[in-house]
């Protein structure tokens, strides 16, 4: 069938992704032409290869439109038989071609990611001292789910793409393989990153200057997606779970979030298109703070506040400087 090589990126939990690529002919579909075939896990990276490959590619998600990539089952026909995961299907059939995006980028795990930009939230290891603005953008190494949520918070975040600096980072690393398998369209797949890269690079001065100063800079949300930006734009992150959306958190757990919400007066509980809202709808019911819509991006649904990668990160980014009160 000629070239195939595989791509995977973030391949930690079940939001990993895997990319297929190879030209046209048997197997492909009829009006593929001699188009580069990729296949994503998680939609962020579907976004991204659809960017980058342009016209030469053609691009197939495996977590179809509004489904939660945390439950992704791959069915036979997309990994040939292979077991339903990820991981098992590039390590399988990835070969020489393979390009994990883990190798792009610098991954922070868990417990990193989990932990407080430097706010001191009392015993619990939720926080430490900052500077004079009780802000530190240091790691922490901090539990935020207290290390009940079941995860071993040593493994990697895969949320990378919510930080823009590691997604322009993936992007010019998939153009430089795509160029390998496509030399003969190697210029428009750097100038389509390039492009990229500055979408990206506005989205990142949009978020740093609309969340420069704001009365708070915590964000409830409801599981551990959103390391990667609040580590970036010194944000600080409770979840009552970790970092599957689907995990039952304890009574305690939800009390404890339900006090640093009434004990630091933050006003709105964040909910998700994709994810389990009634851990976030029971915090707020009984703080008195009301609920809003904070995208991972993990998929686009029908709730969520655009239709695309930017249009998404965008919509944030305003539900956010109307929680926070940022001016």
């Amino acid at each position: 069938m000629g070239r195939r090589s595989y791509v995977k990126a973030a391949a930690a939990c079940a939001v990993g992704v895997l990319a297929a690529s190879g030209c046209g002919g048997g197997g492909q579909e009829a009006d593929s032409g001699d188009r580069l075939s990729v296949v994503t896990g998680v939609y962020p990276l579907q976004w991204l290869a659809s960017q980058v490959g342009g016209d030469h590619v053609g691009v197939e998600n495996l977590a179809g439109a509004g489904t939660d990539p945390h439950e992704l089952e791959l069915a036979p026909r997309q990994i040939g038989g292979l077991q339903p995961a990820v991981d098992d299907a590039v390590s399988s059939q990835g070969g020489d071609n393979a390009l994990d995006v883990a190798d792009l980028v610098e991954l922070r795990t868990l417990e990193q990611n989990a932990g407080s930009s430097g706010h001191d939230h009392g015993e619990g290891g939720h926080g430490e001292p900052g500077g004079e603005s009780g802000h530190d953008h240091e790691e922490s190494g901090h539990e935020e789910p207290g290390g009940e949520d079941g995860h071993d918070h040593g493994a990697s975040d895969p949320h990378m793409w919510l930080d823009t600096e590691r997604l322009t980072a993936a992007a010019e690393g998939l153009a430089d393989r795509l160029s390998e398998i496509d030399p003969d369209h190697a210029s428009d797949y750097a100038a389509n990153a390039e492009a990229v890269t500055g979408t990206l690079g506005s989205i990142d001065t949009e978020y740093s200057e609309g969340l420069a100063e704001c009365a708070s800079r915590d964000i409830v949300v409801s599981h551990s997606a959103f390391g990667y930006l609040a580590h970036r734009y010194d944000l600080h992150q409770i979840s009552p779970t970790g970092t599957d959306p689907h995990s039952e958190p304890t009574p305690a757990r939800l009390a404890e979030v339900a006090e640093t919400v009434r004990e630091h007066d933050i006003g709105t509980v964040f909910t998700e298109p994709l994810g389990d809202a009634d851990a976030a709808e029971t915090i707020a019911s009984e703080t008195g703070a009301k609920t809003a819509v904070l995208d991972p991006v993990e998929g686009v649904a029908e709730t969520s506040p655009g239709d695309d990668y930017p249009s998404i990160m965008r919509a944030n980014l305003q539900t956010l400087t109307e929680a926070l009160d940022c001016s």
